[in-house]
């Protein structure tokens, strides 16, 4: 195990992502630096969009908001939250979220932290590949036990509701963990398949956390005028009884990373539990951009924003799996979420045919990847082989300029080393 310079502490790795872009800045990486195209950090493009809302750009401050906020945060945030998710998901139904449903976190880490920090002395089953953050999070907290459920590609990274439920039995599983749309195959579980998973995680009493942060990204069964968002909520009968957790926020459906503002939906039991982790934890979230958030939480404002997201992506998602496949690079299930393209290497030249050989070759064209590798969620490095080696994760997030930029970088790359 690696030393820390001074004793007491333990050596705390940088997770995937978080390497990526740290290794990056070593070589000169910086937001500012034109150079440079972003295909790694999972962030969509801030800028404005043909046909979506005006963005905000300018916060107003009062004495009230210096102050700090509440660790579940603002009621009315809170509130807003829940109506939201009525409208959207839940008309005439006749269960419907409260605030009392609802905690404001500071960013979807913080409030995947509050989660896990609230489970009891369970197993808790997560897939890989996934979300490469849930590998330390799941470490750090050690009431429960982290079981590794694999995705293959033969069957399209998906599970079917009969496997689930054997493993869920298998295993003795009291929470499962996945994010959806999956981050990074952009895979999608929706309609009856999602509402199958729900009633099996009833039956056999085991909570259902839900990762929804790419949920209005979205391209299955498109249609430009019309508005596809996908939630687990939709399919909750009782949100007081039904064992889901779900979180989401501004970072990307919103499209607005830097604010840093996350929510958790959950039966009122649950969320003053996870409320309760919170006060140890953090503290709560930025007070005044909660405030701010109130007036993005509109139903009809949010389906104009994810009209716009939706045609504007589509065309990049498409135009990145055009070029990566003529590069070489082997796509066997598109994106149905999301906005990362997930691909096999291992028709490049060997030299570049594994995912950190990609990502430091493509460092010297300032171009950023992740690799596969890291989406191996292991918390504590249980598992000694390492999967998903040959893959990389490729961000259409970015606009399409930085994008054509990103990959036109990848295509030197790959033709540099062909002809070596």
């Amino acid at each position: 195990m690696k030393q820390t310079p001074f004793p007491g502490f333990r050596f705390v790795p940088r997770t995937g992502v978080i390497y990526v872009m740290n290794r990056a800045r070593e070589l000169g990486f910086s937001y500012e630096n034109p150079e440079w195209a972003n295909l790694g950090q999972g962030a969509p493009e801030t800028g404005p969009l043909p046909d979506a809302p005006e963005r905000i750009t300018q916060v107003q401050l009062d004495d009230l908001t210096q102050e700090y906020g509440p660790v579940a945060g603002l009621t009315a945030l809170r509130q807003r939250v829940a109506d939201f998710y009525n409208a959207i998901y839940r008309q005439g139904k006749a269960s419907q979220y409260t605030y009392e449903n609802v905690c404001i976190s500071g960013g979807g880490r913080q409030g995947l932290t509050r989660v896990v920090a609230a489970l009891g002395q369970i197993n808790i089953g997560h897939f890989i590949p996934d979300y490469t953050a849930y590998e330390e999070i799941l470490h750090t907290f050690r009431g429960f036990i982290p079981i590794p459920i694999q995705l293959k590609e033969k069957h399209g990274f998906k599970l079917s509701r009969d496997t689930l439920k054997e493993t869920i039995q298998g295993m003795g599983l009291g929470a499962i963990l996945f994010s959806n749309p999956c981050n990074p195959t952009g895979q999608v579980i929706e309609g009856p398949e999602l509402a199958a998973w729900l009633q099996l995680c009833r039956e056999e009493e085991t909570l259902c956390i839900v990762d929804e942060f790419y949920s209005h990204f979205v391209y299955t069964d498109y249609q430009p005028e019309q508005t596809k968002m996908v939630s687990l909520a939709e399919h909750v009968e009782d949100v007081n009884k039904d064992p889901v957790v779900l979180i989401d926020g501004l970072t990307k459906n919103w499209r607005y990373p830097g604010w840093r503002v996350s929510w958790t939906l959950a039966p009122k039991d649950v969320i003053e539990l996870i409320s309760s982790a919170g006060s140890f934890l953090d503290g709560g979230a930025n007070h005044p951009l909660q405030k701010e958030a109130l007036q993005l939480l509109d139903p009809e404002l949010a389906r104009q924003e994810t009209r716009a997201i939706q045609r504007c992506f589509m065309a990049k998602r498409d135009y990145a799996l055009q070029r990566l496949r003529q590069m070489g690079l082997d796509i066997t299930l598109e994106p149905e979420g999301s906005f990362y393209v997930w691909a096999n290497l291992e028709n490049l030249p060997t030299c570049i045919n594994h995912g950190m050989a990609f990502f430091e070759a493509g460092l010297q064209e300032k171009v950023i990847t992740v690799p596969g590798g890291f989406f191996d969620v292991n918390p504590g490095k249980r598992r000694r082989s390492e999967k998903f080696r040959n893959y990389t994760r490729i961000s259409f997030g970015p606009e399409m300029e930085r994008l054509k930029q990103g990959l036109d970088a990848i295509e030197r790359v790959i033709q540099k080393h062909q002809a070596l």
